[in-house]
């Protein structure tokens, strides 16, 4: 297996353009937290003339919302939350220059078109490993929506944070691509029976 390619952020479409769901990345730099409602509050705000909480332009979302702080932490538990449930708003944010996103589970069919669409880029983060996720993140301070609790939104310092490509600028899906292959297996074992 091919080493993961490092300190991703900011994105650029050079960078979109060469990776390949199944590729390991590994992020070094700025990334920014967001869930349901933070997504809420920004398209919603933004569609009504407010201003965003950052620049989008080549920047990473991830899908979390931090547990509290343990003492000298700068998060608690940080596990990446279900992305469809941002669906509803992430071609609206891609269009305005955001260009990856991190979460868990699949994504519908015009997120994954406004991803080839605004080249940009899906990563998963593994469900259940927030407590080591959080070892990747250096700083964190909460800079939108602070009445949102653990939904505001963050900018987070990270180091080495692990994730992989699941849907690409290219149409590519990790997670159809790893049910085909699943099939494929099957049917060379019902062959050889």
């Amino acid at each position: 297996m091919a080493d993961p390619i490092k300190r991703i952020p900011p994105l650029s479409d050079d960078i979109i353009v060469k990776l390949r769901a199944g590729d390991r990345v590994v992020f070094t730099g700025v990334i920014y937290t967001g869930r349901d409602m933070a997504h809420k509050e920004m398209v919603e705000g933004h569609i009504k003339g407010k201003k965003l909480p950052f620049d989008l332009k080549g920047q990473v979302l991830y899908y979390t919302g931090p547990t509290p702080a343990p003492p000298g932490k700068p998060v608690g538990s940080a596990g990446p939350t279900t992305s469809y449930r941002m669906d509803k708003y992430t071609p609206y944010l891609l269009e305005l220059g955001l260009k990856g996103m991190i979460g868990k589970g699949p994504r519908g069919r015009e997120v994954k078109d406004a991803i080839k669409k605004y080249k940009a880029v899906y990563f998963a983060a593994i469900g259940g490993a927030g407590a080591l996720i959080s070892k990747t993140i250096r700083k964190a301070e909460v800079i939108a929506y602070p009445e949102l609790g653990t939904e505001a939104v963050m900018r987070l310092e990270v180091e080495d944070f692990p994730a992989v490509v699941v849907n690409d600028v290219h149409g590519a899906d990790l997670y159809r691509l790893g049910v085909e292959q699943y099939q494929e297996i099957g049917a060379v074992e019902d062959e050889s029976c």
